[in-house]
């Protein structure tokens, strides 16, 4: 079987989708599947490389508008394809503009990651495409059902949606005698108060902001370390100064895949306070919750709440109210026993329905099921 993969980027460019890209392509490749992702490259040259047994064809990117890489070699490079399964992971307009018009794939599945939310004029322009591409869609993989209820483009094609969880590779989470040690040292430096923690790239809709307001009402001496870096990094930073809380908030930065796990064990609760339906998922909440840490999210009417359940793993809050995000910190800071219901609930939950490989094993029978048609 030969399955092509398209987005904007892949590894080693970080992001939610593209780590979602690279456990599927891989995951698949283990399986003996012969796996190709077509992205474009951060330059304007061409590149064809492989990664852990996957063909990683980089075209030639020569500018970016509203985040979207524009590549005119995209478009040759798509024709040249004949994959049995075209994988395409939306929203990339280009990359599904360059499928409608010289896409040869046999079957094609569209994983439906987000509506378009912030670039409502590029929506308007797009909209009669995207309608064109669900429709000839084979079937449309969804992170959770949420947006067969409230995504306005998914809706119409409840009958070939299909819910395969975004899993991840659970394993590196399991707390080993190097990542306690280093929990251990993580809360020392911080003089052994109670750890808030956040992780994410820093973007306009992850509400941060937010969550450093809540800072001022959440019970001393906890304190709140935010995790990665962003565009938003200089203004949040500023922000938390002229609150009178920096003191409290502490920026850690970029953190490397093998230290992350030390963070999450040193921390007492996970905090996702993001604002717009743009988080669609919050993968940082399974790393967390695999983690044994109760978790604090939005109420989005995306998949966070699903990812997250209310009572269950974590408490839910609404978006924008720094208030009652502080009221949620404080009532599991304060509550030991349900601190450690949920923690014991939100590991059991991740393990149970968000590993990597059953996401895998339920993508394979998706396209060999497609493929028998």
């Amino acid at each position: 079987m030969r399955v092509l993969f398209v987005y904007k980027d892949y590894f080693p460019v970080l992001g939610g989708i593209e780590n979602h890209v690279k456990y599927l392509a891989e995951g698949l490749a283990a399986r003996g599947v012969s796996a190709t992702v077509l992205v474009t490259n951060t330059e304007r040259k061409m590149m064809v490389e492989s990664r852990n047994g996957v063909r990683v064809i980089k075209a030639g990117r020569i500018a970016d508008v509203s985040s979207a890489p524009i590549s005119f070699d995209l478009f040759r490079l798509m024709s040249e394809q004949q994959p049995d399964i075209a994988h395409l992971h939306f929203p990339y307009p280009i990359g599904e503009l360059a499928y409608l018009l010289h896409g040869r794939a046999r079957k094609l599945v569209v994983t439906y990651h987000s509506d378009i939310v912030r670039q409502k004029y590029l929506l308007t322009a797009y909209k009669p495409f995207l309608k064109k591409l669900l429709a000839r869609a084979d079937a449309i993989s969804i992170s959770n059902p949420t947006y067969m209820r409230n995504s306005p483009f998914v809706a119409p094609h409840a009958d070939k949606c299909v819910v395969i969880h975004h899993g991840q590779d659970l394993t590196r989470f399991t707390p080993t005698a190097q990542s306690l040690a280093r929990a251990q040292q993580i809360r020392a430096t911080h003089g052994n108060a109670p750890l808030v923690l956040f992780v994410g790239r820093l973007r306009y809709y992850k509400g941060v902001e937010n969550l450093i307001t809540a800072m001022r009402e959440v019970a001393q001496p906890a304190r709140l370390l935010v995790v990665g870096t962003g565009p938003m990094e200089a203004e949040w930073k500023s922000f938390a100064q002229s609150l009178g809380v920096s003191e409290r908030v502490c920026f850690v930065g970029n953190v490397s895949d093998e230290e992350l796990p030390a963070y999450y064990q040193a921390a007492s609760l996970f905090v996702l306070p993001s604002t717009h339906p743009s988080e669609t998922w919050g993968a940082v909440q399974i790393e967390a919750m695999a983690s044994g840490l109760p978790c604090i999210c939005t109420e989005l009417g995306t998949g966070t709440s699903y990812v997250n359940l209310d009572r269950v793993s974590g408490l839910v809050m609404p978006p924008r109210e720094p208030h009652a995000l502080a009221n949620a910190i404080n009532e599991l800071l304060t509550n030991a026993s349900l601190r450690a219901q949920c923690g014991a609930a939100a590991r059991e939950r991740a393990w149970r329905e968000f590993t990597h490989t059953a996401m895998i094993e339920q993508t394979i029978t998706l396209y060999e099921r497609l493929l028998e048609r």
